[in-house]
């Protein structure tokens, strides 16, 4: 028997294809334009073709959020497999148009299926820490909570979430415009790496800047020691691009420290990524309560 509640999100939470498999997660992907070529994330290229495409463009690569005509088509695919609530939760509106499109579709089948619920979510996140959020609603529904009890946990897992990240290369930052050429090469010579974090708004805010990737991995480990005590219970998600060993190191490391219950390493995709570059690595821990 299908079961009723089922999760449906977007291609910027990036979750491994394995767990969206496992846990019946529906993903609509966004879509990517580089050099004038359009892509539907995930689905027309990977996360390993596109870091090479950006390496070979001069300016960022750009994404674009899916339709409402998207959404709908997905909702009702959903509803014909025997779905009759929907949680649909999605990267923050202040960074992309993609919830209120989710919205919108979700308003147009409420009103054409009278007996079916669409909840629509703003994770007021991106990339793996909204990504946590789904897995967790996730498994919720999977155990047969209600929709009021899926959205509880997903905002829960907000609340005790951090995220951080370093950016290895300041070229993508300099191609979106975010710095200037010179600040660029004069970061580039002194091997600066900007330590970003997301706001409550999902937002993405820088919190410090140090010279060498050594350094930027102790200053984070340091950010999440002054707010997680050691042996605490936690989940964590690993973020890399071209780099996955270091992630790998990373999630050592943080085992030692902490009491991890489950982890995941995973990939920085498009939307993050065309303005970090393929050599970002980040951590996302939540604190879970006894």
């Amino acid at each position: 028997m299908e079961k009723i509640v089922r999760i449906l999100t977007d291609s910027t939470a990036d979750i491994p294809q394995e767990i969206v498999n496992e846990l019946g997660i529906w993903v609509v992907p966004l879509k990517v334009q580089i050099d004038g070529n359009r892509y539907l994330d995930g689905v027309d290229i990977n996360t390993q073709e596109f870091y090479q495409k950006i390496e070979q463009i001069d300016h960022i690569a750009t994404t674009s959020q899916p339709s409402p005509n998207d959404f709908m088509q997905s909702f009702e695919a959903m509803i014909e497999q025997g779905t009759k609530e929907i949680l649909s939760i999605h990267v923050s509106s202040v960074l992309s148009g993609t919830y209120q499109s989710a919205t919108l579709a979700a308003q147009m089948v409420q009103e054409k299926y009278k007996d079916i619920k669409i909840k629509t979510l703003d994770s007021q996140s991106v990339t793996f820490a909204m990504g946590q959020m789904v897995i967790n609603a996730a498994r919720a529904a999977k155990e047969g909570k209600s929709t009021d009890e899926c959205v509880q946990i997903a905002n829960q897992t907000k609340k005790n979430l951090r995220v951080y990240a370093y950016v290895d290369t300041l070229e993508y930052l300099q191609k979106g415009g975010r710095i200037g050429k010179a600040s660029k090469l004069i970061g580039s010579l002194l091997n600066i790496k900007p330590i970003i974090s997301l706001n409550e708004e999902g937002t993405v805010i820088p919190i410090d800047r140090v010279r060498g990737r050594k350094k930027a991995a102790r200053r984070i480990f340091s950010l999440l020691s002054d707010e997680f005590p050691p042996k605490s219970r936690v989940q964590i998600g690993i973020l890399s691009g071209i780099r996955r060993e270091e992630g790998e190191e990373w999630l050592r490391i943080l085992k030692e420290q902490y009491q991890v219950e489950d982890h995941v390493i995973t990939n920085f995709g498009p939307t993050v990524s065309s303005h970090l570059g393929p050599y970002a690595t980040g951590v996302v821990i939540v604190l879970l309560e006894d």
